[in-house]
């Protein structure tokens, strides 16, 4: 096959699957701005909004490893169609139920559609690394995905806001449902299959160690949410045991001759600091989006702060931030083709950093919460776009769809966490405020957000400093391609 015909199966390929990035946008805007609503749906406090964040990342978390694994083995597209399948039939059962268990369950199951953006980045890798300059061709694509995810989610955003104040909730919950299964149809029909798979058997005691440790670690989590959770020493004990599993898992993994994670992509000097850097990012694009919404829509008449926002005016907010989303998807490979992958991801990472922690003095005017999201919006989207394509590109071939989807993983992670603490201390209202009386957040709960996301991201960005200086490059792409294995 000539160059020309392989680059133009995977443009076809690339754009059959920004269609799937549009629906996964879609999903991941389109309930944001109608969370308060949900919650007044269901009876329950607004700071227990996060227990839907926190239960979808917490399954999610689950099915990645196994998932991305089984992309490699059997192909991405079987699992593409697999879970896009389960997210639909769970999207069908929101618009139904007015039980907050019932729609608990539903809403996490539609954590399925994690795994979309990890195997399309795999897939593509597939195609694309026995052509000249691959590593810049991925990250071309990984940009497009990104963009078509943002786009999705603004376009999910207003429409989510603008329904919401005119439609019954029941009615605007069906919209994203019916996409889903339209998803399902492209993949089916749209997308061909990996060109490789390494088959294989797959590891099913390391995927029974790391679900038992995930479970033990969002679990315990979970019960630091329930009263008195923090002072109750069961919670503690269930995180614990939850990250001691994490060590018969590895040294499972390490005796295995085909593991379901390499392990020993940790040690390497490019893609351990990726990894963490993923999960200190999950904290503020996975943990924050609940607390950012719900902020904008308290009214500071009644508790003192927020911005009053209306569903729609919210989620014009959610917009912006998906526009700068979008700027910095786009603009990261034209950057980084300048200032190096590395120096890129460090700047990105700034950007988050610096953004949120504006909010510490910036948090009273719709002008400034706008120019804050902007801030981050622009290295988020470059991250979001970066890490997976460059976990694909230091990664050897035979673990590619492993290596994006820990990017996922790990970010799922630390959005665990986050959405557990963020919780907690939304909950902490000053006794006789009205926050404490009411169903608003407190104030010192958001100021935590603020500062614990503008925080790790700087952290991230310290860590990237030590990657070697021409990681994710197509050099060090091409090395990485042509080695068995991480030593």
């Amino acid at each position: 096959m000539t160059r020309t015909a392989t680059l133009g199966t995977l443009v076809a390929v690339v754009g059959f699957l920004a269609f799937v990035e549009f629906t996964s946008g879609v999903l991941q805007g389109y309930y944001t701005p109608m969370l308060s609503d949900i919650a007044r749906h269901l009876g329950i406090h607004d700071a227990d909004v996060n227990w839907f964040e926190g239960a979808q990342l917490m399954l999610s978390a689950l099915v990645v490893p196994a998932f991305a694994k089984l992309g490699d083995m059997i192909g991405r597209k079987r699992m593409l169609l697999i879970s896009t399948a389960i997210t639909a039939v769970a999207a069908f059962v929101l618009p139904f139920t007015a039980t907050f268990g019932v729609f608990l369950v539903a809403w996490a199951m539609m954590g399925f559609y994690v795994v979309w953006l990890p195997l399309e980045i795999a897939l593509i890798w597939s195609r694309a690394r026995r052509i000249e300059g691959s590593s810049t061709i991925t990250a071309k694509a990984a940009g497009i995905l990104v963009a078509a995810l943002e786009g999705g989610a603004i376009i999910g955003a207003l429409a989510g806001g603008a329904l919401v104040d005119v439609l019954p909730l029941t009615a605007v919950l069906l919209v994203p449902a019916v996409l889903i299964a339209a998803c399902f149809f492209v993949i089916l029909f749209g997308v061909k299959e990996s060109p490789e798979k390494t088959g294989g058997v797959f590891d099913t005691t390391g995927l029974v160690l790391i679900s038992l440790s995930l479970i033990g670690l969002t679990g315990g989590l979970s019960l630091l949410r329930l009263p008195g959770g923090v002072a109750n020493p069961l919670s503690w004990i269930v995180i614990a045991l939850g990250v001691l599993l994490v060590v018969p898992f590895a040294l499972w993994e390490l005796r295995q001759q085909d593991p379901l994670i390499d392990v020993r992509m940790f040690r390497s000097p490019a893609l351990g600091p990726v990894f963490l850097t993923a999960g200190l990012f999950g904290v503020s694009v996975l943990g924050a989006q609940a607390p950012l919404s719900t902020f904008a829509r308290t009214d500071p008449a009644i508790y003192g702060y927020g911005l009053g926002t209306t569903g729609f005016a919210t989620s014009l907010i959610i917009g912006v931030y998906l526009v700068a989303m979008i700027a910095g998807a786009l603009g990261y490979p034209q950057i980084a083709r300048f200032a190096t992958p590395r120096i890129t991801l460090i700047g990105a990472s700034v950007l988050v950093g610096i953004g949120f922690l504006l909010f510490l003095p910036f948090h009273s005017a719709y002008a400034q919460v706008i120019t804050n999201m902007v801030i981050v919006g622009i290295g988020s989207g470059a991250l979001v776009a970066a890490l997976p394509a460059a976990a694909a590109s230091a990664a050897p071939h035979t673990q590619t769809g492993v290596a994006t989807g820990l990017t996922n993983s790990v970010k799922t992670v630390g959005g665990a966490i986050a959405s557990c603490v963020f919780g907690i201390a939304l909950m902490h209202a000053v006794a006789g405020s009205a926050a404490a009386e009411g169903t608003a957040g407190s104030f010192s709960g958001y100021v935590t957000v603020w500062v614990v996301c503008g925080a790790t991201a700087l952290a991230a960005a310290v860590l990237l400093l030590f990657v070697p200086k021409q990681a994710f490059t197509d050099r060090a792409g091409h090395a990485a391609a042509t080695e068995p294995a991480i030593g």
